[in-house]
């Protein structure tokens, strides 16, 4: 490890550039810009989350930008739940289905209750009859159209089975 050196001169200024630069790195540990060396430690990662400010007796404060902390949470949770294929694994399982399904369910069921709402309070007496009959023969008609669908499902199941056989 020993380094040979032309002449006293060019290790003296070796010398001065490492107590140069070990005088630097001991500011940074000091954190007298506690900034700079949050972003020194962490190669820059706390950049964003950190915000620097001056108050009314000229001391510097650091402060957390939460919104960029809530964003960067937000996105990363949106980015692993919403991969293509994590959707589709969701999708694809049973419980996903019925997941979808309820809410699905749940979704047009609120839509048609919130006009069937708005229809009722209305001036129009057509748009009131419209909520009505929303409120009293939408479930009668999704029912009857739900029980057609069950049994075209059924027959066309029975079907295959007797092509299969």
């Amino acid at each position: 490890m020993s380094a040979k050196y032309n002449s006293l001169e060019e290790l003296r200024r070796k010398k001065a550039l490492l107590k140069k630069e070990v005088s630097e790195l001991e500011d940074l540990l000091t954190f007298d810009n506690t900034k700079e060396s949050l972003s020194v430690l962490t190669n820059g990662f706390t950049d964003k989350f950190l915000q620097q400010d001056t108050n009314l007796e000229g001391e510097t404060t650091i402060s957390l930008k939460t919104n960029e902390i809530v964003k960067e949470i937000s996105g990363s949770i949106k980015d692993s739940l919403l991969s293509r294929s994590s959707v589709l694994n969701f999708a694809k399982s049973e419980g996903g289905m019925s997941i979808v399904e309820n809410a699905m369910k749940l979704g047009a069921v609120t839509f048609v209750g919130n006009y069937a709402r708005k229809s009722l309070y209305n001036k129009s007496w057509k748009k009131k009859l419209i909520g009505l009959a929303l409120i009293y023969l939408a479930p009668i008609a999704l029912r009857f159209i739900r029980k057609k669908i069950e049994d075209y499902e059924k027959s066309k199941t029975t079907s295959s089975f007797e092509q299969l056989i």
